[in-house]
């Protein structure tokens, strides 16, 4: 099979939230075309409005457009959703805690209905929860909320930024906090996938505003010539290779067959009835297989989720099983399937798939703007050992991209020289302080990921078995030991913090 070099897909990383820049191929053409996220390919189970009450209140704040300029249009303002859950404070009275989610590229709700951990862990310490909304996402659009005025040009997209959204985190907090009459509340922050990003970042920009930050599954080492771009697809090759040796050479060794397949008389409407797709949709299948493994190793949860999709505990597990199958005998596509449909159709209800299918309902839009400005993750690399088609990443393919769609030039080194990265360990040493870094090693963005203790404060904690910020997740009777034991020590490590802190303002009064 030949090596092809990629161009940008867009998918999110819970993270979220980040660019999986994937070889899009066509049977052999590279196009921006086959670019997916991967709610656009399932429905999301929604939360009824009877859980989403009991779980929280929708706010708005307004928001300035721009916190960095003084132009007329700088003052501009926009409704910035944000949800809060009181029902477990303490009180402003008691300088009880706040602690706050930075959100991610994505409608909040989307996150406040999966991240657990903030309002399992609010009784203990009586916290108020807050989840903010990132600026361009979900209903918190600038130019009247309006998507096709805010998202039309780069001169309306040039708002959205990190820094923009962090600032606008710390103008919220700090006027909420004088609303509620809680000035003296501390403020710890959360975040999970590019949340957990913006969560570490806040704490080295903000410190004055929040004490302290747990960063779930935050690759904020995945630039610029710090972490390989073989990693990402490494450690996918790996998630699966672990399970099964055989299933790993099947999803190796299909790429060409698929190929050679499409190339014959009547190979694409072969593979169209072999996966069940849709009519006018094989184009994208590659992509579409592609999305389903690198996401199950994301989400390679000890328990079952729905967070991305519905799925099992232990989804490679599964997904390897259905290749591995022995009733499928030696049909590649029908083991193909039968893993695929572990991600895509666990559930069982869709009797053929739209790989064509561009709805977005969790509102994503914005990453792929962000992923050509600042956001410029190197993940695309496959080597000869990867289950992906072998490739190269080409800042360049991605360069042009950017420039046809926006018209625009990406900024490759801006995120490391606005926040730093290189020689973190050395750096922070000497001015950070209260950050959780924690990684599972089973999620591919773990390689982006601070994996070592920088300081007593600065603190890595990393589970073997972990997937996708695991440990944000709602807990279940079913989580095993080592997730019970990492939750223990963040919440240990966030009392730490909460009782230096009321020691300190005694010391003060």
């Amino acid at each position: 099979m030949k090596t092809t070099k990629s161009s940008m897909s867009p998918f999110l990383c819970f993270s979220f939230f980040f660019v999986l820049q994937f070889p899009l191929i066509s049977f052999s053409k590279t196009t921006l075309a086959g670019a997916r996220f991967p709610s656009s390919l399932i429905t999301p189970e929604k939360v009824s409005a009877s859980a989403q009450n009991k779980l929280y209140r929708t706010k708005y704040f307004t928001q300035i457009l721009d916190h960095f300029n003084f132009y007329p249009k700088s003052y501009e303002t926009f409704q910035q959703r944000y949800l809060i859950s009181d029902t477990f404070w303490g009180g402003a009275k008691n300088n009880a805690p706040i602690f706050v989610y930075t959100g991610n590229e994505g409608n909040i709700e989307w996150f406040a209905q999966n991240v657990g951990f903030l309002y399992e862990t609010a009784p203990h310490f009586k916290a108020l929860v807050v989840f903010i909304e990132h600026r361009f996402y979900g209903k918190s659009i600038p130019y009247g909320g309006k998507k096709s005025v805010a998202y039309s040009n780069a001169t309306t997209l040039g708002h959205l930024s990190s820094t923009q959204a962090l600032a606008d985190y710390a103008s919220l907090i700090i006027d909420l906090k004088k609303n509620l009459s809680a000035t003296d509340s501390p403020v710890v922050v959360f975040g999970g996938s590019y949340g957990g990003m913006l969560a570490a970042w806040f704490r080295l920009k903000y410190p004055h505003v929040t004490i302290g930050a747990l960063a779930s599954s935050s690759p904020i080492l995945n630039f610029e010539n710090i972490t390989s771009p073989y990693s990402f697809r490494n450690i996918v090759t790996q998630d699966f290779k672990s399970v099964s040796e055989n299933c790993y050479k099947v999803i190796k060794g299909s790429w060409e067959q698929i190929e050679n397949t499409a190339n014959q008389p009547g190979g694409l409407e072969l593979l169209r009835k072999s996966f069940k797709l849709c009519k006018n949709s094989v184009e994208y299948l590659e992509d579409w297989l592609s999305t389903a493994y690198a996401y199950t190793a994301m989400t390679d949860y000890p328990t079952p989720s729905n967070f991305l999709s519905p799925l099992p505990a232990f989804p490679v597990k599964k997904m390897c099983a259905a290749i591995d199958d022995p009733t499928t005998g030696n049909d590649t596509f029908a083991k193909l399937y039968g893993a695929a449909n572990v991600y895509y159709n666990y559930s069982g209800t869709v009797t053929c798939f739209d790989l064509n299918n561009n709805s977005d309902p969790h509102d994503l839009g914005g990453w792929f703007w962000q992923a050509c400005t600042e956001m410029i993750m190197p993940t695309s690399g496959s080597n000869k050992d990867s289950i992906f088609p072998a490739s190269d990443w080409d800042y360049k393919d991605q360069a042009s991209v950017c420039k046809s769609r926006f018209g625009i030039e990406p900024r490759p080194l801006w995120v490391t020289t606005e926040f730093g990265g290189h020689d973190i360990e050395r750096v922070l040493k000497r001015y950070g302080s209260n950050i959780i870094f924690f990684n599972g090693l089973r999620d591919p963005w773990s390689g982006g990921g601070v994996l070592k203790n920088i300081s007593n404060s600065i603190v890595a904690i990393v589970a073997k078995e972990g997937a996708h910020h695991v440990d944000l997740m709602f807990k279940s009777s079913e989580d095993p030991e080592w997730l019970k034991d990492v939750r223990k020590q963040e919440i240990k490590i966030i009392a730490k913090w909460i009782s230096q802190y009321y020691h300190d303002l005694a010391q003060l009064f």
